[in-house]
């Protein structure tokens, strides 16, 4: 991060509770602008809910969430994505019986200036027809146009959603588990894909591939049971016996014992 510089995203003392229960404890966190940062652990460590914090799906129980310096928490998801962040979900979110390509266009219309307008004929939009194209072969999905969403394979699908998410040239891009249920074959591909559309762009991706994290991140969040247990390089994380002792479970048990909460 260069000095003086922002962070892309900052969170600062964040919690969360639902009830009683408290999923995410006093996280502290900041990506840098331009950075690659994986966020693992253990199935009910928080992870989607720490997404769903700085996406705006919830809002945060107490401390602050800062995208590029300025406080989001409480704002709308909408309101955030316009602010420059985008996200993906685990599970696919298409229009199936669109094209491809008119999936892609519906991402960019809004992001381009055009708002809900009656009687415009979106064949006669050149320049959001022209990025939709851009996006198209930057994705990969080209020769695909005029196929309709429903009709992909599924790690195609996949990459229309990444293809959705980037569309509106976010600075900040989320990715909820992006290759779970591909193929070796097809996780390779889609990880050089992520590589490829986010160069130059923040990402943060929850991802249980330890094969894709170590592969793909600059840094590792290890997030147990609501609290960030290390944030670090790869080869930091991998030596950390913290880090393998959770994933042996030592941790976890504990934790259970002493009656925390996932």
């Amino acid at each position: 991060m260069a000095p003086g510089q922002a962070p892309a995203v900052e969170l600062r003392e964040v919690s969360k509770r639902f009830g009683k229960t408290e999923i995410i404890r006093g996280v502290n966190l900041a990506v840098a602008a331009g950075e690659r940062v994986a966020i693992i652990g253990p199935n009910g460590a928080g992870k989607s809910t720490l997404f769903n914090l700085i996406s705006g799906r919830f809002g945060p129980s107490s401390g602050e969430i800062l995208l590029h310096g300025r406080p989001i928490q409480g704002m709308k998801p909408y309101e955030i994505n316009r602010a420059g962040l985008s996200r993906s979900f685990q599970v696919s979110n298409l229009f199936g019986r669109l094209s491809v390509f008119e999936n892609i266009r519906c991402a960019l219309l809004w992001a381009m200036g055009h708002r809900y307008e009656f009687w415009k004929f979106l064949a006669g939009l050149r320049e959001v027809n022209e990025r939709t194209d851009e996006v198209l072969a930057m994705i990969k999905l080209d020769r695909k146009r005029d196929h309709l969403a429903m009709n992909l394979t599924y790690a195609e699908q996949r990459a229309l959603e990444v293809g959705i998410t980037i569309a509106g040239g976010s600075s900040v891009i989320l990715l909820d588990e992006p290759t779970a249920g591909m193929s070796k074959s097809e996780t390779n591909r889609f990880v050089q894909l992520i590589r490829e559309i986010t160069v130059g762009k923040t990402l943060l991706t929850v991802e249980h591939d330890m094969g894709v994290v170590f592969g793909l991140a600059d840094r590792i969040a290890v997030l147990v049971y609501g609290e960030v247990l290390a944030f670090d390089t790869p080869e930091a994380v991998r030596a950390n016996a913290r880090v393998q002792e959770a994933y042996l479970g030592s941790v976890l048990a504990e934790s259970q014992a002493a009656g925390v909460p996932a």
